[in-house]
C-alpha cells in the first residue's frame, strides 16, 4: 500500500510473533492504524529530528498508553546511537542510555543486525539488565524496531509495556516506523545542510550560486548551465543539492540546470545498472523521499529509461514560488481507515482540506449518497460496487501523494484521472488462494496457515504473493481490508 501508512515489508524484518499473542483483530487494527495517523499528522510539521522524535513518543504514550517510549538516532560515524527522545515514565535524554554503541545492549543489536524484537515477557528475558526493576515498574511488553530508509538504519524505536503488547498494536508499529524514518531522514539531511551552511563565512554563502553548489557535489560530471540564475527559496536549494548528491551517489554520467519562466529543473542521466537488477525497484531505492519532497514543494521528480534502455533520465522540476498551488479537495469516506489515509495523502501532496461543501471543489468519497453534492467526484474503490457514474477519478489504497495531486489537478480541469481501472477484469482466485486468505482473515499466521492446509510456509508465501497480484494489493492487509469492505474472493 504506497500511502503514508504503509506497510513496507522489504524494509523492516518480519517480527516473530510469540504463541501467547491473540490472533489478529481487524477492527482493532483498523482502529489502531487511525490512532497512528493521528501521531503522524502531528510531527509532519516539524523540522527538526528532536521534534518528530518526541512527537512520535508522546502520541505513542497518549495513544497506546505505553509505560514510555524512546527514539535514538545513528551518529554520523555510525558508531553508536544518541537518544534524542523519551516519554511517559522516563523523559530525559542524558541517562544511562544516552549514548548506546552499536552492537551493545538490545537497542544496539537492533540497530547492528536490522532485526526487531517483542517480547511480552521483559523480567523474563536473560539481555535485561535489571530484573527487579521491570518487576517493580510491571514492564511486561518490548517492542524494538529499526528505523530504516533506503536500506540504511537511521535510528531505534523502543516502546515499553505494562500490558502485553497485541498483534494489532506490532502491525501498526510496523508502518509507523516506515514514516518515521522518512520524517527523520529529511530532517537529519536538512539539518546537516543548516550545519555545513554555518561554517561558510556570510559573504562566501551569499556569492555562491546554486550552479555552483551543483557544480562542486557533481565534480567529475559533465555539467551545464541553461538560463539565467535568480534567488530561489532555501527549501528549493536543500532539494536541489540534495538530488544532486544521490545522482553524483548512482555515478551521473550528465547533468544540467535549467532555469525556466515558471520553474527551475535538473537534468540528470544515469547508467541502466548492469546484472540481473530490476531497474525501477533500484531507482525507487537510489531517489526513495526526495519523490514526496518534490511533492511537498509543488514539484515532481520523475525517472524514465531513455532509448535503447541505456541511461535513466531524471528530472527535478520545481516552481519558484513554495506557496500552495491553490488546489482544492474535501474528503468524506464511510471508512475511518480511508479517512485518515488520504487525509493525511492529501497533506502530503500540498493540497488544501476543505471541510464545507462546495460544487466546484472535488470531493473524495466512498459514499454513493454524496456524490450529487459535487461537480468533480474522486471514487474510492472500497468494495465490489459499481464505480458511479457521476465519478471523474478511480483511486484506491495504492496511491501515492504525487498520484493524488495528478488527479485533484487533472479532474479541476474538467478531465478523467485513473478510469482505466474501472473496466479492468476481475481475475478470480483459485481454491487454494481463496482458502488461505479466508485463513488470513481469522488472524492466522503464515506457519499456522501451513500447519492447517499440510503445506510448506513457503507454499502459503507463494500464493499470499499471487493473492496479492490478483487483487493488485499492495500488502497482505490492504488484500484483508478489501475482503473486510465487502470485496471478498471469487473461485
Amino acid at each position: 500500500m504506497r500511502f503514508y501508512l504503509e506497510w513496507r515489508r522489504d524494509l523492516l524484518p518480519t517480527p516473530v510473533f510469540e504463541p501467547t499473542f491473540a490472533s489478529l483483530d481487524a477492527t482493532r487494527l483498523l482502529f489502531d492504524l487511525q490512532r497512528a495517523s493521528q501521531i503522524a499528522q502531528r510531527f509532519s510539521g516539524d523540522s527538526t529530528p528532536e521534534g518528530i522524535a518526541r512527537c512520535a513518543t508522546d502520541g505513542l504514550v497518549e495513544q497506546f498508553d505505553c509505560a514510555f517510549a524512546r527514539v535514538w538516532i545513528a551518529e554520523p560515524d555510525r558508531t553508536a546511537l544518541r537518544l534524542i527522545a523519551s516519554s511517559g515514565l522516563y523523559t530525559r535524554t542524558d541517562g544511562t542510555f544516552a549514548r548506546v554503541p552499536f552492537g551493545a545492549f538490545k537497542v544496539g543489536k537492533i540497530a547492528q543486525n536490522r532485526v526487531s524484537f517483542l517480547s511480552n515477557n521483559l523480567a523474563d528475558e536473560p539481555w535485561v539488565k535489571d530484573r527487579e526493576w521491570a518487576i517493580a515498574n510491571n514492564i511486561q511488553g518490548f517492542a524494538g524496531y529499526p528505523l530504516v530508509t533506503q536500506r540504511q538504519v537511521i535510528g531505534v524505536l523502543a516502546v515499553f509495556s505494562h500490558a502485553p503488547l497485541t498483534v494489532e498494536f506490532q502491525e501498526v508499529l510496523l508502518s509507523l516506523c516506515t514514516t518515521i524514518a522518512i520524517a527523520l531522514e529529511m530532517a537529519l539531511h536538512f539539518e546537516h545542510q543548516r550545519q555545513s551552511r554555518a561554517t561558510v563565512a556570510a559573504p562566501s554563502l551569499e556569492n555562491t550560486s546554486l550552479s555552483d553548489q551543483l557544480a562542486r557535489i557533481l565534480q567529475g560530471t559533465r555539467f551545464a548551465l541553461v538560463g539565467t540564475e535568480r534567488a530561489l527559496a532555501l527549501s528549493l536549494v536543500q532539494l536541489f543539492t540534495r538530488t544532486a548528491e544521490v545522482l553524483r551517489q548512482v555515478e551521473c554520467l550528465y547533468c544540467r540546470l535549467i532555469y525556466n519562466s515558471e520553474s527551475v529543473v535538473l537534468e540528470g542521466m544515469i547508467a541502466v545498472p548492469t546484472g540481473p537488477v530490476d531497474t525501477g525497484s533500484w531507482v525507487r531505492a537510489a531517489f526513495g523521499t526526495l519523490f514526496f519532497a518534490a511533492s511537498s514543494l509543488g514539484g515532481s521528480l520523475q525517472t524514465r529509461i531513455g532509448a535503447h534502455a541505456k541511461v535513466i533520465q531524471v528530472q527535478l522540476t520545481l516552481p519558484y514560488t513554495t506557496a500552495p498551488s491553490g488546489l482544492r479537495v474535501r474528503i468524506q469516506c464511510t471508512w475511518p481507515l480511508l479517512q485518515s489515509a488520504f487525509t493525511h495523502l492529501a497533506q502530503l501532496a500540498g493540497l488544501t482540506i476543505c471541510t464545507t461543501a462546495e460544487r466546484e471543489v472535488p470531493l473524495l468519497t466512498d459514499e454513493l449518497a454524496l456524490v450529487w453534492m459535487t461537480n468533480i467526484v474522486l471514487w474510492v474503490r472500497s468494495g465490489p460496487g459499481q464505480v458511479p457514474k457521476e465519478a471523474k477519478a478511480l483511486l484506491d489504497l495504492s496511491i501515492s501523494p504525487v498520484q493524488l495531486r495528478e488527479a485533484v489537478a487533472a479532474t479541476t480541469q474538467g478531465q478523467f484521472w485513473g478510469m482505466e481501472a474501472a473496466v479492468a477484469p476481475q481475475t478470480a482466485l483459485s481454491e487454494r488462494e481463496g482458502e488461505i486468505v479466508a485463513l488470513l482473515a481469522q488472524g492466522l499466521r503464515d506457519r499456522d496457515v501451513a500447519r492447517q492446509l499440510h503445506i510448506s510456509e513457503s507454499t502459503v508465501k507463494f500464493h499470499i504473493n499471487n493473492v496479492l497480484t490478483k487483487t493488485k494489493a499492495r500488502t497482505r492487509f490492504q488484500a484483508l481490508y478489501q475482503l473486510l469492505s465487502g470485496e471478498g474472493v471469487s473461485s
